[in-house]
Formats: structure tokens, sequence, C-alpha cells
């Protein structure tokens, strides 16, 4: 049966648009040829967030973000897993010179003197302080947190002393020794359960590692390899740390005795 289509044409086999629901012939079955307002209503369609994630910059890397993590220094984009320096192979990380030489002297002469004098006291003194870092680096061992896939001979161990404030005062950590002093503070962070805002620019105080007894806040591009390896022994495999949330313009924490009480 022939049928009369809206454009008044009449054919015996009619298309049926199946965005107006209308009828039409042959030569004007098509949405563009017979002006379908459906075709108005797709193209006015709002278009698509085309947001594309941050990709790393870092050689092989294939991990992206949602949202840009600048290197303040080469400038140039990276994954949380490579935005310190060391991490990525920073072109302008400047390599550490020897500083606190002063304070690092008065820090051994009063970690001698409570080890029992090691320095004053000759062979004997300096037999038993050995002896006491061997032992407290046994102890560590047996009840220390960390990555439990690291090799021994790359893990370091410390007594790591909390925030003021923190539900537990201290706790046993190991790291790995070519990891990054930023690397470090987010992975302790993570096995205390710490607030940690570090990779926030507006940040107010942020979460830093500080070297006892001088209290001084280590960069956190430097590699923890960095300090364990220098003359002066500023970090020892065994020793102690501090964490804690500091200003930009504080470097140096104070009353570094009361967390070791």
């Amino acid at each position: 049966m022939p049928v009369v289509s809206k454009d008044n044409r009449t054919d015996f086999l009619p298309f049926v648009c199946d965005g107006c629901s209308g009828i039409f012939c042959l030569e004007h079955r098509s949405k563009d040829s017979h002006g379908c307002p459906e075709v108005n209503v797709i193209k006015e369609r709002p278009k698509l967030d085309d947001h594309k994630p941050y990709s790393c910059s870092f050689k092989d890397c294939t991990e992206v973000e949602l949202v840009a993590v600048i290197c303040p220094y080469c400038e140039k984009n990276f994954c949380l897993r490579h935005r310190h320096q060391s991490d990525h192979g920073c072109e302008k990380l400047e390599i550490p010179k020897p500083r606190m030489a002063a304070t690092q002297k008065l820090g051994k002469d009063i970690i001698d003197t409570k080890a029992g004098g090691a320095v004053s006291k000759g062979r004997k003194g300096a037999k038993t302080s050995g002896t006491a870092a061997k032992v407290a680096l046994m102890k560590l061992k047996m009840h220390a947190d960390g990555d439990k896939s690291l090799p021994q001979t790359e893990r370091i161990y410390f007594q790591v002393y909390l925030p003021k404030g923190s539900k537990e005062k201290s706790k046993a950590m190991f790291f790995c020794l070519r990891w990054s002093i930023g690397k470090v503070v987010d992975f302790a962070a993570s096995l205390a359960s710490l607030r940690n805002e570090n990779n926030k620019l507006t940040a107010k105080q942020k979460l830093r590692l500080c070297h006892v007894p001088s209290g001084e806040a280590l960069p956190l591009d430097h590699t923890l390899e960095t300090w364990i390896t220098r003359e002066d022994n500023p970090l020892y495999n065994g020793g102690n740390v501090i964490l804690e949330y500091l200003n930009d313009e504080e470097q140096t924490l104070k009353n570094v005795d009361s967390y070791l009480e």
C-alpha cells in the first residue's frame, strides 16, 4: 500500500526516522535531508570534559596524575613517586656541602657522654659505646616496621620519635639507603598514620625529618645515603631521628631533649 510521507510524496516503501518518528520517502529518509530536529539536539549537547591527565616526565615511567606536580627546580612534571629531585635525577640537584661542623662536634660530645664517656675514658669507654650501639641496633631489627621486600644490605634502622601529640611516642622503622629524605618522610608518615600534606604547596606546615641532637631539618631532596656516609656521621644505622611539623621558615627543631625523655 502506498503511503504519503511528510514531504507530500507517495512511496511504496516508506522510511520511518528513528529520530523524529516521521515517515519519509527514499530521497528524504536521512536526518540531514529532511532537517530532523534530533540532529540539532545532538549538535547542541555540551562537550564532555576532554581534560587529559598529567604524565610523568621521568624516563620509562607510565604513571599519570590528575593534577600537575611540577618540580620547582627543573620545572618538569612528574608523578608523586618521582616528585623529589633525587627520585627523578633532577638536572639541577645540588650536591650537599659539608656543614654543621660545630653542631656535629657538640652532638658527638653529648652522645659520648651519655654512652659512658667514650672520648674521655679511653679504650674501655669506646668499647662500651660500640657495644651499646650494636645492642640498640639489634633491638631495633627485632621489632622495626618497613618494606619487607627491601634487601637486608639496603636497610637503615632508626628509632623515629613522632610529633608532639601523637598516640605513640616513638616507633622503630627501617628505610632504603637510596631513598630521598622526602620519600623517607612519606613512608614513615604512612607507617605511623600521620597527617602528611608535603605534596600540597599551600600547606602551612610540612612534616620534616630532624637530626638528633642538633634538631636540624634534613633537606627533602637529599638522599638518606648522603647523610649516612658523611665523615661527621650525622646519621647512623640504629640511631634516633625526629618527625615533626615545621613551617617553611623553620629549619631547626627546638627542645630536642623533650622528645627523647
